[in-house]
């Protein structure tokens, strides 16, 4: 179980997968530069990003604000009921604004940041630890967190289940920040077996209390924005957890948990569910999970074996993963070097597609898999690829970027690009003159960007169509549409 790939194996294809699984997808010189490198070292080329630079900065407001924490507090301790409702209105404003900001920077650091197997991993532990800005109510509790993702992206599994529980976020989030002594709040000690390291089964109610009482002493310094011990609200009692008995705290929580066989079990299945698009056997688990406990629970050595393994290349995987809406959209950027559209635009495509970045739909995060396609999503699907392919925006009165255009009715998109263009694809960036000039050679770049493979005959013959029924030569907006057309394929929404 868990063979390497043999060298002999390793071609366009499957760097491509790797790529698609590892990271974002790309265009094709990217996956012709990592099939050139040979497995070990394309595998390293994504997973060892450490070595990369990476200067993305941060928001200019993602830092602590003591001042208006204190504003806050005596607005709401001393100001009258219209003051306060004021200061709630400015402060809807001010963080909605913020969170718009932040969806739009990430999604931009995951389309042009120089590690873009990192940032898989960042939203993969947002999915994990499914933490949601509807509660949460700060937009630098929802950046640091993020950050913190990203700082232990492959990181030890003791620390990062340890510092997501001390996350200002998830001390929110889970209600840990206002549990004490003697009637401790079990909401976060709960979630974190069962849907965090351990799953449904691997504890009892009495581990739940019990774990309740540890943790208590958890705690957010409001003031500073930041996690603080408070030894008063701590419950000094003897606790039995887990088969463990003593006067025992929220750290030994965290080390009893990640002692447990079944804790790498867990989070091995959860990662090999996440970029293979199926659950692992358990014979394939239990070898994922060994190299992880045989490494000290460290990420990155079981998923260098991961992505290395004959398992992960099998045909009944690649190309059978319904793409998450973040992999959709990014991807589509990666591959057809566009820019993303406005933060605003990018936040409302995802969340059309069903997925609410730092807003998940519940503590279990996004179901994923074919649950991302509805009627309703696959048609936004199409409509969204059309305004990132067309880069059709209608311009408000006051010369602002307005609402997106682009729908399933061509001619709106035709006059909306005549009219302004904004961003989209320039084919003359992803196309050879050539292929802009011959049309079964543009057929086959498109097929090679956008899929990796042949379209069906069915849906080749279609683009065929519409290439045959335009000009001998085609203009920009017919190359876009033939691309938009490949997009709207069932093959483009999986990976």
């Amino acid at each position: 179980m868990l063979k390497p790939l043999p060298s002999s194996r390793w071609n366009l294809d499957t760097a491509a997968h790797l790529l698609n699984r590892a990271g974002f997808g790309g265009p094709p010189e990217e996956i012709q530069a990592l099939a050139d490198l040979g497995p070990d070292r394309a595998v390293a080329a994504l997973l060892d990003y450490e070595r990369i630079p990476d200067p993305w900065p941060a928001p200019e407001w993602a830092r602590p604000d003591s001042e208006r924490m204190r504003q806050q507090r005596e607005i709401f301790r001393h100001g009258t009921p219209a003051e306060k409702k004021q200061f709630r209105q400015a402060e809807n404003r001010l963080q909605f604004q913020r969170m718009v900001e932040l969806r739009g920077w990430w999604l931009n650091r995951m389309a042009k940041g120089p590690r873009p197997f990192q940032e898989k991993m960042v939203l993969f532990w947002h999915g994990h630890f499914a933490t949601s800005v509807v509660k949460v109510h700060e937009a630098y509790y929802m950046w640091r967190q993020n950050e913190l993702f990203r700082r232990l992206a492959t990181g030890n599994w003791l620390e990062l289940l340890t510092e997501n529980g001390k996350d200002p976020a998830m001390l929110i989030w889970l209600d840990q920040a206002t549990s004490r002594r003697p009637h401790a709040n079990e909401n976060f000690a709960r979630e974190n077996m069962e849907l965090f390291s351990l799953g449904m089964g691997h504890y009892t109610e009495k581990d739940v209390t019990e774990g309740a009482r540890a943790l208590t002493g958890w705690s957010l310094d409001r003031m500073n924005q930041c996690y603080v011990y408070r030894p008063f609200f701590h419950d000094n009692g003897i606790k039995t957890y887990l088969g463990h008995t003593g006067n025992l705290d929220g750290d030994d929580v965290m080390r009893i948990i990640v002692a447990q066989p079944q804790a790498a079990r867990f989070i091995t299945a959860k990662l090999w569910n996440y970029f293979a698009g199926q659950p692992p056997s358990d014979e394939l688990n239990d070898a994922l999970a060994a190299v992880f406990r045989q490494n000290g629970n460290n990420f990155k050595p079981p998923l260098r074996v991961l992505f290395r393994s004959e398992e992960f290349y099998d045909a009944s995987i690649v190309h059978n993963q319904v793409k998450s809406p973040v992999q959709w959209l990014v991807g589509t950027a990666r591959a057809l070097k566009c820019d993303l559209p406005p933060a605003a635009v990018c936040g409302a495509i995802t969340r059309r597609l069903g997925q609410d970045l730092f807003a998940p739909p519940n503590v279990k995060g996004w179901d994923g898999g074919v649950a991302w396609i509805t009627t309703n999503t696959l048609l936004d699907r199409y409509n969204a690829a059309a305004l990132l392919v067309q880069g059709a925006f209608e311009l408000a009165p006051q010369g602002n970027l307005g609402r997106p255009v682009g729908g399933p009715a061509e001619k709106k998109i035709k006059r909306a690009v005549e009219r302004v263009h904004v961003g989209g694809v320039d084919p003359a960036k992803i196309l050879t003159p050539l292929e802009r000039a011959d049309k079964s050679l543009l057929v086959a770049a498109l097929e090679l960007r956008l899929l990796q493979r042949d379209l069906n005959d069915e849906q080749e013959r279609a683009l065929r169509e519409f290439l045959a029924s335009r000009g001998k030569r085609l203009n920009d907006w017919e190359i876009r549409t033939a691309i938009r057309l490949v997009m709207a394929t069932p093959d483009y929404q999986v990976t």
